[in-house]
């Protein structure tokens, strides 16, 4: 097997199981404080391949680009993931990750709008079938989802989108790999402070009086138990390390049109692992939707990779 592909096919793994993982300890340990975890362990794997990569372009990093991976960090990791994860304590797994794997196709669009990168056809054919598919999964007219969920998840898949769109200004430069681990760093340092801060008194009870308990008084170790603590290091070292280190040791052997396509199988392969493991079950709208969605992604994926192998005229 070539390397690339099997960069692929562990991403692929490490995403779509992330999830279904996360429902073993939904409500057993605080939403903010395994967020705080699972990046500062991602921070750590990804510490050396971030090195190596500063290393081969000869880049160094200055203040400002320090700067921009705090605010990455704010809008990706310390905002957008708590809220992420919060999800899946509302509504099913595999509902979850299918509306989650509609985010490049938002970043697509808001690259469009915010950096001014060419659309084509086919991303617009693909955000229409993306759009499809999310309205079948929740089925307005007999929805069975819990409101509350789902707005959840769609809140956290504009943020993760808005997060690729700023992160790309910076990919260039330094390559993904830098980018990630340092938005990881300042994004579980912010989370940090905010754990810190839900512990003053005054704080803690406007925040519980808002009718948001689980972002006050934020333990730091508390709730970890021997029987929850694989399953948060499965999502910290596992998806969080493991996973986007092989995302982006992927990008070094295959063009990112084909990396890309870990995304494609994520709304696939989640909610079925979803139906083994938790017996959630896959109703016709949530099926229907899950095509829609795999058939949006392979309208904007196919195209680009078809395009990539095809061999230049000569000039």
């Amino acid at each position: 097997m070539k390397k690339g592909y099997f960069y692929i096919a562990v991403a692929t793994i490490m995403f779509s199981t992330f999830e279904v993982a996360l429902k073993y300890i939904a409500g057993e340990v605080n939403s903010v404080q395994l967020t705080f975890a699972r990046f500062f362990i991602g921070f750590l794997f990804l510490a050396p391949l971030a090195w190596r990569t500063l290393k081969k372009r000869g880049q160094t990093l200055d203040r400002r680009s320090l700067g921009y991976f705090a605010l990455l960090g704010l809008v990706g990791i310390a905002i957008c993931m708590p809220i992420y994860q919060l999800s899946v304590n509302y509504t099913d797994s595999g509902v979850v990750a299918v509306l989650f794997s509609c985010n490049p196709v938002f970043v697509t669009f808001l690259a469009f709008l915010l950096l001014g990168e060419a659309i084509h056809v086919r991303h617009i054919a693909a955000l229409v079938l993306e759009v499809a598919g999310t309205i079948a999964i929740i089925n307005p007219f007999h929805t069975q989802l819990d409101p509350v969920g789902v707005i959840l998840s769609l809140a956290a898949t504009i943020l993760f989108s808005i997060y690729g769109v700023m992160g790309k200004k910076q990919v260039a430069r330094y390559g993904g790999a830098v980018v990630t681990c340092f938005s990881f760093l300042f994004g579980s340092l912010i989370i940090l402070v905010l754990i810190g801060v839900s512990h003053i008194p005054a704080i803690a009870a406007a925040i519980n009086a808002a009718g948001l308990p689980a972002f006050a008084n934020i333990p730091l170790l508390s709730g970890y138990t021997l029987e929850n603590l694989p399953y948060v290091l499965y999502v910290s070292a596992g998806v969080a390390g493991i996973g986007f280190c092989a995302y982006f040791l992927a990008m070094e052997y295959e063009p990112a049109s084909v990396v890309s396509l870990v995304y494609f199988f994520k709304p696939a392969l989640s909610p079925v692992l979803a139906w083994w493991l938790h017996g959630e079950e896959i109703p016709f709208n949530m099926l229907l939707g899950i095509v829609l969605i795999v058939a949006g992604s392979l309208c904007a994926i196919i195209p680009g990779i078809l395009e990539a192998k095809r061999p230049r005229a000569a000039l």
